[in-house]
């Protein structure tokens, strides 16, 4: 990790594609890289720019305390390199993470020119071929403990009305207790953590890859399951072919499972808060937070949530 010279290039508190400029300037001077004409590809949890000089693409870590998170999640990627399944790479000769006044900066190969999505299937292949492997304890994986993470991302929402806060907040009371009732059947292990369709993408030369590798942890397997699972059963993001697909080259269909519901329950509570972050800044944001806590308050149908 390298130390950025600061002084407030990181624009105080915001986190603006304007504000962010001189951070990706400074930290691709820093690694010898050439900002000019990268292209913000989103602005989230990361803001994400590909650059168009070499093909390697720059993340900046809206958290400012995601040092340890991003230090892991770099030694993961030369890990999995090392065992190699196919996954997001870290370019060679490049010290990293960086951190530029509070920004947290780490750099990518990028995996192909635009943005191509895999398949459902070939992302059940690669969870398998992961769940296979056994972590080393220089990773320094962490215990997932979803409920520290939900709480924090509840703490975090900005212009959510404290009606909603508590609903939300009460909600994830109860099933911190249902959670704690469950009897988890597949193997204790390693995590991707946030495994969906979204972070599965096509390589240039055709094969899959695995990326956003921050949330790697240790923890039940079937977290990893649900987020396919809920896309199909509960949105329609996905067709039933495509699910059973899944459950067929996975080798587990997690909707058998008696705690799938409420394994679902929990993960679409932590999409519900992630929107929540975002509603003070967003309008799209904002009416889909809204959508789906209605649908919530009253248990109604998800099939009109839309993806982000």
């Amino acid at each position: 990790m390298i130390s950025g010279s600061g002084g407030g290039q990181d624009g105080g508190t915001e986190f603006t594609a304007e504000s962010l400029e001189a951070v990706l300037r400074e930290a691709c001077g820093t690694a010898g890289l050439d900002p000019e004409g990268a292209e913000l590809l989103r602005l989230g949890s990361n803001a994400v720019y590909r650059l168009s000089g070499s093909p390697v693409i720059v993340r900046i870590a809206r958290d400012p305390d995601a040092l340890e998170e991003m230090e892991r999640a770099v030694r993961v990627a030369r890990w999995l390199e090392a065992e190699d399944l196919p996954a997001t790479r870290v370019p060679a000769g490049v010290t990293q993470p960086l951190v530029v006044g509070s920004r947290v900066v780490t750099f990518w190969e990028s995996v192909q020119e635009r943005e191509e999505y895999a398949t459902v299937g070939e992302l059940a292949d690669l969870l398998r071929r992961l769940h296979w492997l056994e972590e080393p304890e220089s990773l320094r994986l962490p215990y997932f403990d979803p409920f520290a993470k939900l709480s924090a991302s509840l703490g975090r929402m900005d212009g959510v009305t404290e009606d909603d806060r508590t609903f939300l907040e009460e909600r994830a009371g109860k099933l911190n207790k249902d959670y704690d009732r469950l009897d988890f059947v597949l193997p204790f292990g390693m995590i991707h953590g946030d495994a969906s369709i979204g972070n599965v993408l096509r390589h240039r030369d055709g094969h899959a890859v695995l990326i956003d590798l921050d949330g790697f942890a240790l923890a039940p397997r079937e977290w990893d399951l649900i987020q396919t699972a809920m896309f199909y059963d509960r949105y329609g993001w996905h067709t039933k072919a495509e699910y059973a697909e899944f459950v067929h080259r996975y080798g587990f269909d997690l909707m058998n499972w008696p705690g799938n519901e409420t394994l679902a329950d929990l993960r679409e509570l932590m999409m519900v808060a992630w929107l929540g972050h975002q509603v003070a800044t967003s309008k799209r944001s904002a009416d889909e937070f809204s959508r789906r806590l209605e649908s919530l308050r009253i248990d109604g149908n998800r099939h009109g949530w839309n993806p982000f």
